[in-house]
């Protein structure tokens, strides 16, 4: 038997939505399909002793579905939003950051890979970012006045989520946090009541692909101010030894505030390739606790 193939490319791609004014950013990203489509015609034909080859063979075509993963990253620049981009772009993810910093000073491979827009979500062009995008990862969050963590935690999330879901964006991936087991009068302070308001808006607006992570204390190397902070020295061994005695000290979970002494921490690697996983797996939706991190984690890490 011989087996010839005839190739043809067919490239497919979405129309683009109105741009609008760019004075909030100096550049315009292209667009890229978000799938492609390529076509192949395969061409068989047999020949055996005394027959003849027909050159006419029918062509059988198999068209391939590709999908090319682009995302964007709110408060990439921050501690978890470059682990964020530094893990998408190891795996082949196009990675674009929107923060309020842009691009961070320190360098690396990783760093040139990643189109860095300066802004604030709450006055962001979104047709200069959201074009062509896949799924969009919200690290926002930060610490305050009660107004001012409702605001970040809360109604910037809550932002960011509209714009998604109006720019037709199929998945949208938030790290919220841990509710250590505390009491109801602690759980209503602004950080919390923030990131539930801001859970419940992606869980709504995204109901069969929406993702939220529940991450406790995440540990690794934090640079502030120029500074690096070796916060994985702390959290890595107490990762291991709270791993190790959880079965232990389970009895002890209904206690209240008890989780912020046994939870053990996680590392920001852990965090960030359990968003890979989630932008690339479409049945990755819901909420996620702490050990369900680290189990998505370890299926796309390398």
């Amino acid at each position: 038997m011989r087996t010839s193939f005839r190739a043809f490319p067919v490239v497919t791609v979405p129309p683009l939505p109105s741009l609008g004014p760019t004075a909030s950013f100096p550049a315009r990203f292209p667009s890229l399909p978000q799938r492609r489509l390529c076509k192949f015609g395969v061409k068989c034909s047999y020949a055996e002793a005394g027959i003849s080859d027909d050159s006419r063979s029918a062509t059988i075509d198999v068209v391939a579905d590709v999908r090319n993963e682009r995302i964007v990253v709110l408060g990439g620049s921050g501690f978890v939003g470059s682990a964020i981009c530094k893990a998408a772009v190891s795996k082949g993810i196009e990675v674009i950051s929107l923060s309020r910093s842009g691009r961070p000073t320190y360098s690396g491979s990783w760093v040139d890979q990643v189109n860095w827009v300066p802004g604030d979500v709450f006055y962001a062009n979104w047709d200069e970012v959201l074009v062509g995008a896949t799924a969009v990862v919200s690290t926002l969050g930060g610490f305050g006045s009660e107004e001012q963590m409702k605001r970040i935690n809360g109604e910037a999330n809550v932002v960011a989520v509209n714009a998604a879901k109006d720019f037709g964006i199929p998945k949208f991936i938030l790290i919220s946090v841990h509710d250590y087991n505390l009491p109801s009068f602690l759980l209503s302070s602004g950080y919390f009541t923030g990131k539930r308001k801001a859970e419940s808006e992606v869980l709504s607006k995204y109901p069969n692909s929406g993702v939220v992570l529940r991450p406790g204390f995440i540990y690794g190397k934090r640079r502030v101010d120029g500074f690096e902070l070796p916060l994985d020295l702390v959290g890595e061994p107490l990762e291991r030894i709270l791993s190790a005695v959880e079965n232990f000290t389970k009895p002890l979970n209904a206690l209240p505030a008890s989780d912020l002494i046994l939870v053990p921490p996680v590392s920001v690697d852990d965090v960030a390739y359990a968003v890979v996983n989630a932008v690339r797996d479409d049945d990755f939706f819901g909420v996620f606790t702490i050990e369900q991190i680290k189990e998505a984690a370890a299926k796309v890490k390398v």
